[in-house]
């Protein structure tokens, strides 16, 4: 049963509601995934401290995806922070042949959004990871319900805040974007227990 590990940044709860979604997929594929959000508090002086040894599960797993809202075109400070703390790793080829993944949100329909996915991805190329992409077909060119993959994401999944919830609103995510995130999860699961296979 592969172990995937979802490590994400959340300010508003957009992030996070991805994030539980994803999970879901990876435990409907038959995995089991483990989340860990990120908080302020976990960064003293601009270092990451790693609390209750998450460092260790990231070793332990199948496959590690990271979430973040995009901030100025680019992953939040927060994971970010992870991100370089994780660089000790690199020289011991902790996460090599691992899978990767991604995920993120923004506000508006563009957002930069897709730079944020390329961070992430080149994190994890420089990691030796394996990146697994989102592999839904935009709903516009398939006739399905939902609006999957709204907005044509194939580096990770892209979601853009829904244009119906206003500024000081509870955060959520269109049923569309929870779907998408739902069989990223699965997929990254089945990728998991093919490569586990090989």
């Amino acid at each position: 049963m592969p172990t995937v590990q979802l490590v994400y940044f959340s300010a508003s709860g957009h992030t996070h509601l991805m994030a539980e979604a994803l999970a879901e997929g990876v435990r409907q594929a038959g995995g089991t995934a483990e989340l860990y959000r990120v908080q302020g508090s976990d960064i003293a002086e601009g270092r990451w401290r790693d609390p209750g040894g998450i460092v260790e599960k990231l070793r332990a797993a199948d496959a590690i995806v990271l979430g973040s809202p995009t901030y100025m075109g680019t992953v939040a400070a927060q994971l970010k922070a992870v991100i370089d703390g994780l660089g000790g790793e690199w020289f011991k080829l902790s996460f090599k042949d691992k899978i990767a993944g991604g995920f993120t949100h923004s506000s508006s329909p563009s957002g930069d959004k897709v730079s944020t996915l390329q961070y992430m991805s080149l994190h994890a190329s420089q990691h030796m990871m394996v990146w697994v992409g989102n592999g839904t077909m935009p709903a516009r060119y398939t006739g399905e319900e939902h609006e999957k993959n709204f907005l044509g994401g194939f580096l990770g999944v892209m979601a853009q805040q829904n244009p119906e919830e206003g500024k000081d609103a509870e955060a959520s995510i269109t049923d569309g974007v929870r779907q998408d995130c739902v069989a990223y999860g699965e997929r990254i699961c089945r990728t998991c227990a093919r490569r586990a296979m090989s």
